[in-house]
């Protein structure tokens, strides 16, 4: 890895610059919520983003990357979507890339040092954050025995980490995905963890595939939709005449698009019990870690609540203007 060369501030008055790096980036909450949030934590900073399409070519994305490293006043990055890209495509560029960077293959967090710029992989830890608020939500004391999650990119990479590693690890995890070679790397990264939990991954190209696979799940399976359907594109992994098992807890990745998943889901909270619940709290946890990082600021679980409380408040003002 090679290191680029440090950016020089000295005597600047440039405030500091946090990336988002997306596909959408303006139409995030998050581009009205970091200004609050910089200003409850004392931090003179803008948030710039940087959207790059979903097929982004290898130049698109490290072109990403260089702007982050060589911006006066950059800080650093959050990466969403195109995770497994700039580590696969650019990985080069960074000085040095943390343990589970290395173990999923994907950078979520960049932050720009003297040296250079290094980069890490949040994902396993906000994962877990946003699993354990969610069990908490349907008043569940340990993780459901199975787990279906539905895609297999970098966040589903960190997200079965985190799964087969917890004490409470679910026996089986069912993932699917359209590519085998990204189910064959997660297969890989689980063995190479270590595991008890029975890995269990299905190549699909039609929603009935998955549709069985969720409806044929013991009563209060986990199943996760980690395919970015229904925000970076439209739809659902799943049919719309699909059925969740009894007491499911069913967790969007997502908190803003269609919500089709989301939607499909709430069909069943009443008749079966299903607990459905949004990408919110995962979005937040994401957020809040990175500034954590990138500004050396404590996320202290009071830091947390006060900044969960800020995001709150905008969300619901929003919600009142749409």
């Amino acid at each position: 890895m090679n290191d680029l060369p440090a950016i020089d501030r000295i005597g600047s008055n440039e405030r500091d610059v946090l990336f988002f790096v997306g596909v959408s980036t303006a139409s995030s909450s998050i581009m009205a919520l970091f200004p609050r949030w910089a200003a409850a934590l004392s931090l003179d900073a803008e948030l710039r983003g940087i959207d790059v399409p979903l097929a982004a070519t290898s130049e698109e994305t490290r072109r990403a990357v260089e702007t982050v490293a060589s911006t006066t006043g950059s800080r650093g990055a959050l990466v969403t979507t195109h995770k497994s890209n700039v580590f696969e495509q650019a990985a080069d560029l960074f000085g040095s890339l943390d343990a589970a960077a290395q173990l999923c293959r994907e950078v979520s967090c960049v932050v720009v040092t003297e040296g250079g710029i290094r980069g890490s992989a949040k994902d396993v830890l906000t994962g877990g954050l946003a699993i354990d608020h969610l069990l908490g939500v349907a008043a569940h004391a340990k993780l459901p025995r199975d787990v279906v999650m539905l895609g297999a990119g970098g966040a589903s990479l960190a997200i079965a980490v985190h799964l087969v590693s917890r004490r409470d690890a679910p026996q089986r995890l069912v993932i699917t995905d359209r590519r085998p070679e990204r189910l064959q790397l997660i297969r890989e990264v689980c063995a190479q963890v270590g595991t008890d939990t029975v890995v269990e991954t299905h190549q699909v190209s039609e929603s009935d595939a998955s549709d069985q696979l969720v409806a044929t799940s013991r009563p209060g399976t986990l199943v996760i939709n980690a395919t970015g359907l229904g925000k970076d594109l439209p739809g659902s992994p799943l049919g719309d005449a699909v059925r969740f098992p009894p007491q499911a807890l069913a967790w969007d990745l997502n908190y803003r698009g269609d919500l089709t998943f989301l939607k499909q889901a709430r069909r069943q909270v009443v008749s079966d019990g299903v607990v459905a619940v949004d990408g919110w709290r995962y979005f937040l946890h994401g957020w809040t870690e990175v500034i954590s990082e990138v500004f050396d600021v404590p996320m202290t679980p009071a830091t947390f609540a006060m900044l969960g409380d800020i995001a709150e408040n905008l969300r619901l003002v929003e919600s009142t203007q749409r």
